[in-house]
């Protein structure tokens, strides 16, 4: 089907072809490692991130788990393979920005589990990145909730993350230019962007990240992009859910 360009000048088309508040494709599965509590294979563009689940398990004796702790403990693991991007480089335990990640999953799921109804126990959630091509973090998050859904730990809602960014144009007070939504690696290394996470179909916000400088001013607007590719990412994910559901009852009823 040939491009409408009617109110949408060519000259605004990113550079793999899309407009400012498209997404990039989003592929998921749910079940995909039989041996896991819980588990999913999730796509964004060409980011592509493979999450397991296991527990909720009794702590360690000892251990910092969640021995001493009336709820459930999350602990976070993050891999990324040296094939994973342009650098070619395996990131090792103690690198800050896979530690920052881990951290940030926790903490959001940590906050939206019902983590009491599992006391003195930990669930333990592996992400391991094959492909990196920018929006790392909020595919990172939206793999775990799949994975969560899939072993079935119940939760308050399920939380959908996506990325928004400020073009040269944007950041420049220029009035016709829209902030993008879903940055792509080569976006994410010229511009600077937020990933925002939110809780359910509204638009509670559950994670909020920056790691770059902008304008203050330039926050609403892309703050306002990021919750719609949130709301967006989640009809996506209702449909992989809802598919998973179906093929489990009809697993059960053969």
């Amino acid at each position: 089907m040939p491009l409408d360009t009617s109110s949408y000048a060519l000259a605004h088309l990113r550079l793999d072809g899309r407009r400012w508040n498209e997404l990039r494709r989003l592929h998921a599965q749910t079940s995909t490692q039989a041996a896991a509590d819980g588990s999913s294979y999730l796509e964004m563009g060409n980011t592509k991130v493979i999450c397991t689940v296991a527990g909720p398990a009794e702590s360690r004796k000892g251990g910092g788990g969640g021995g001493g702790n009336a709820e459930a403990k999350i602990e976070v693991e993050i891999g990324i393979a040296g094939f994973s991007g342009v650098e070619r480089k395996r990131r090792g335990k103690g690198d800050k920005r896979t530690s920052e990640m881990q951290h940030t999953i926790a903490s959001a799921f940590s906050a939206n589990l019902f983590g009491h109804l599992y006391p003195h126990s930990t669930i333990t959630v592996n992400l391991h990145v094959l492909s990196q091509d920018g929006s790392l973090l909020a595919a990172c998050l939206n793999a775990t909730t799949l994975a969560l859904i899939d072993a079935g730990i119940p939760m308050s809602d399920y939380i959908v993350a996506c990325t928004a960014g400020s073009t040269a144009s944007y950041a420049s007070n220029d009035e016709d230019a829209d902030p993008l939504l879903d940055l792509n690696g080569l976006e994410e290394q010229e511009l600077p962007f937020l990933t925002v996470g939110t809780l359910g179909a509204g638009e509670k916000v559950s994670v909020l990240i920056m790691e770059t400088r902008m304008q203050m001013t330039r926050l609403e607007a892309m703050l306002a992009a990021g919750v719609d590719g949130c709301r967006q990412i989640r009809s996506i994910l209702d449909g992989v859910v809802r598919a998973h559901g179906k093929a489990v009852l009809d697993s059960a009823i053969s």
